[in-house]
């Protein structure tokens, strides 16, 4: 199984540049972080700084977010973020400049909250001409950008995976833009009442990528009710090759023991 590490919400009690190593050392072969830095723009330092550390650690950095705000004050992404169009278009250079120096090759673009006082239609047709920015730049190092349903955020439009389905299609439509693809996060589409058999079915072929955790409590698989390993079989029989990104909340000591039980019980 070709898993790839969440270092964003994983191997926490470590320094961030530390845990690609520690994850290598676990025995992971990848990993994926959200935006690594506190601002869009870091300074040159930081991104030789974070760059250095995954070629260090010999691992491949699969997946990275665009800076999406202050996540931990609520913040999910500037995708749809009426008058921060700069800030998030200065930032898809420097996603690619790291992309390309790490080949690294999916980018999850986080759509962003909907804003008091804005138009949704407004933030939608933003949304879209972000999101074709967006991917026309990653298509020049063979890149996909993700679109991810998410939960847990009330004000975060995209719940489910025919809202990002949608979205994906009208960047298609107007923009002639073909390399935007959905992140099938399981987590999510399952708490937020998603039939995941069904997405899995209709859309599996051509996910851009499957994060997983288990429900209730976003735990490691084993800890809630889910069928991760079932919906993984599923989605590779549709096709589906790529990564199985971990991005779920470490609740023992070891938060990768199942990983050796699931291969024990398979």
């Amino acid at each position: 199984m070709s898993y790839t590490v969440n270092c964003s919400i994983l191997l926490t009690d470590l320094p961030l540049l530390e845990r690609a190593a520690a994850a290598k050392q676990a025995g992971f072969d990848a990993v994926e972080f959200w935006w690594p830095f506190a601002t869009a723009v870091p300074e040159q330092s930081e991104l030789d700084a974070f760059t250095g550390a995954i070629e260090a650690a010999g691992v491949q950095l699969s997946g990275l977010n665009f800076f999406a705000g202050d996540m931990p004050g609520g913040d999910r992404g500037l995708v749809s973020w009426i008058g921060r169009e700069n800030e998030f278009r200065d930032n898809v250079e420097v996603v690619v400049q790291i992309g390309e120096r790490l080949g690294t090759k999916a980018f999850n673009a986080l759509y962003g909250n909907r804003l008091e006082g804005a138009d949704p239609a407004e933030q939608d047709a933003l949304a879209v001409e972000n999101l074709a920015i967006a991917a026309e730049a990653v298509a020049r190092i063979g890149g996909i950008v993700l679109l991810e349903p998410v939960s847990g955020t009330p004000s975060y439009p995209l719940k489910t995976a025919a809202d990002a389905v949608a979205v994906i299609e009208r960047v298609r439509a107007e923009h002639g833009v073909d390399n935007i693809r959905l992140l099938a996060d399981f987590y999510h589409l399952a708490v937020n009442g998603d039939d995941v058999d069904a997405v899995i079915a209709a859309h599996g072929a051509g996910f851009g990528h499957i994060q997983i955790a288990d429900a209730p409590g976003r735990g490691e698989p084993g800890t809630g009710e889910l069928p991760l390993s079932r919906w993984i079989d599923d989605a590779r029989a549709c096709g589906y090759d790529g990564y199985i990104g971990l991005e779920y909340k470490a609740t023992q000591p070891d938060p990768f023991a199942w990983v050796g039980a699931s291969a024990a019980a398979q």
